[in-house]
């Protein structure tokens, strides 16, 4: 049996890893820290444990955005890339749109929804 295969890379390529195994959640994140880290009004997340990832180049540059929290991103083209800390310890979160396939992760939840944007709270799908 050959287990699931997941892979991530930053806009340039020099950042990329490779994640084993089912993801522990997808979910949106409408924290103030994420808007700022990744410029998007939502940040959607892909969380895998920390032994499910392996860098395939050199690990990304991090930068410590607030207490107990490190932000991956690659030192050559800033791509943000990934999310570490201590509320939940042993996890690496990846950002939807450096996934290889983002369309394979649908969210299944929204975390810090009470910080969401007035606007966000309300978008409907159009079709």
């Amino acid at each position: 049996m050959s287990a699931e295969i997941h892979h991530a890379s930053c806009q340039c390529g020099a950042a990329r890893a490779e994640m084993t195994g089912a993801p522990k959640f997808v979910g949106n994140c409408h924290c103030d820290a994420c808007r700022r880290a990744t410029g998007g009004a939502v940040s959607t997340w892909v969380g895998f444990d920390d032994n499910q990832v392996k860098w395939l180049t050199a690990a990304p540059s991090f930068y410590a955005s607030s207490k107990g929290v490190q932000r991956g991103f690659c030192a050559k083209c800033g791509t943000p890339l990934t999310y570490a800390g201590e509320k939940w310890a042993g996890e690496t979160h990846f950002l939807i749109g450096v996934m290889e396939k983002p369309e394979n992760y649908a969210p299944q939840g929204e975390v810090f929804a009470d910080e969401a944007l007035a606007w966000a709270q309300h978008i409907e799908k159009k079709t």
